[in-house]
Order: structure tokens, then C-alpha cells, then sequence
């Protein structure tokens, strides 16, 4: 049986953020609830909700950057604190060497390792797609545009990401990993590229109160 309740499904227009990183390459909008991140010889940003959440409904529409994007990666996902070795984190990461899939992962105390790719059926930079993150305590569901494109319940024994998290958002070069293989190598000859984010949503009654430092 899962564990979900109106709560979980509530959600709100985004009000603040935080930018982690490279802020003049981050412009938010709160009236229009929309932000635009900026890849360029600055290198890219990232921001975050300026509140962590325990479970609820993540959104938003998503158009990613246009041009040849081999190398980048531009995402939505939670994370309980980015850079901690123990974090949980769900993911929705576009891989710049192909624009038509996606990968979806998790992590439960610093462990992931649980990577999925998925047919998008569409390029995702050719239109806004909405990006949905469903987290409750017995299971997670990631949506694009209205459909499951994957599920994952909690089960005894196994990992399971259970502590607060925030909501972020990043463009960086990724294609020094894996010798490129991930991502693809980076070219830049459409640079500057801009991933574009709006509808933001984040859930409503599952805030929880922290330093966003810590």
C-alpha cells in the first residue's frame, strides 16, 4: 500500500531561490515564475529552492538549450545538500550528446549507482516539457509531460531517500567524465546555450525549516 496523501500532491508556485554559483549566468523572474540558466565561457549555474522538503510534487516546464550541446548536462532533481557524500538525491539529468532521452537515477545516503535511460520520443530542446518528480514515503515516480516513464517503490533492506531535500536546477560541462562517454565531448559552437525553466512548483506543507547552509 503507498503511503500518499493529498499532501503529497499539493504543490505552489516557486517564490525564492537560492544561486549556488556563477549568478549573473542565472536570471529568475518571480512574477512570470520562470528562470533561465546560462552556459558560456563563464561556465554555467546552479540554483535551489531555499527550503528543503520531505517528500512531495516537483514541477516544471523545461525547454533545453538549442544547438549542438554535446558535453553539457541540464537538469531538475532534489537533493538533501549538494556535494555531501552521503546526500539522497532523485534526478532528471539531459544528456547534451543526445537530446531525445533522459536519464533518471537516485541515491540513498551517498549511494547510487541506480541510473535508468529513457526514449523521450521528441528533442527536448524543440519545446517547453513538463518535468514532474513525485517522492513519498513508500515509493517515486518521475513524469514527463502526464506519463510515468519510470517507478520506484520502497523496499525492505534496500536504499531509499528519506531525508529532506531541496529542488535544484544546473547546466555545467559534464564531458570530463567517463572520458566523455556520458555526455559526449564539449564543442561550444553554439555557445552561449540557455536552458529555460518555468511553472516552477514545489510542494505545499511538506517544508521543512533548516539552515540552507547546512
Amino acid at each position: 500500500m503507498y503511503l500518499a496523501t493529498a499532501i503529497h500532491h499539493e504543490t505552489q508556485p516557486i517564490n525564492q531561490i537560492s544561486i549556488d554559483y556563477t549568478p549573473e549566468a542565472c536570471t529568475h523572474c518571480p512574477e512570470s515564475n520562470s528562470i533561465t540558466l546560462t552556459y558560456d565561457h563563464r561556465g554555467g549555474a546552479r540554483w535551489r529552492s531555499t527550503t528543503r522538503f520531505l517528500y512531495g510534487t516537483f514541477s516544471s516546464l523545461i525547454q533545453c538549450p538549442k544547438g549542438n550541446t554535446s558535453g553539457l548536462n541540464f537538469n531538475i532533481y532534489l537533493s538533501s545538500l549538494e556535494g555531501d557524500k552521503s546526500q539522497d538525491e532523485i534526478d532528471f539529468e539531459f544528456l547534451g550528446k543526445d537530446k531525445t532521452i533522459v536519464q533518471t537515477n537516485y541515491y540513498a545516503s551517498g549511494t547510487g549507482n541506480r541510473e535508468e535511460i529513457h526514449d523521450l520520443g521528441f528533442d527536448c530542446s524543440d519545446a517547453f516539457h513538463e518535468c514532474v518528480i513525485k517522492w513519498c514515503p513508500n515509493f517515486i515516480e518521475w513524469l514527463i509531460d502526464g506519463k510515468v516513464v519510470r517507478k520506484v517503490e520502497k523496499r525492505e533492506g534496500e536504499g531509499f531517500p528519506e531525508k529532506p531535500m531541496f529542488l535544484y536546477a544546473s547546466i555545467w560541462d559534464a564531458s570530463y567524465i567517463c572520458d566523455a562517454t556520458w555526455t559526449g565531448p564539449y564543442m561550444g559552437c553554439y555557445a552561449p546555450y540557455f536552458c529555460l525553466y518555468k511553472d516552477i512548483c514545489v510542494p505545499v506543507g511538506t517544508a521543512v525549516e533548516c539552515s540552507c547552509d547546512s
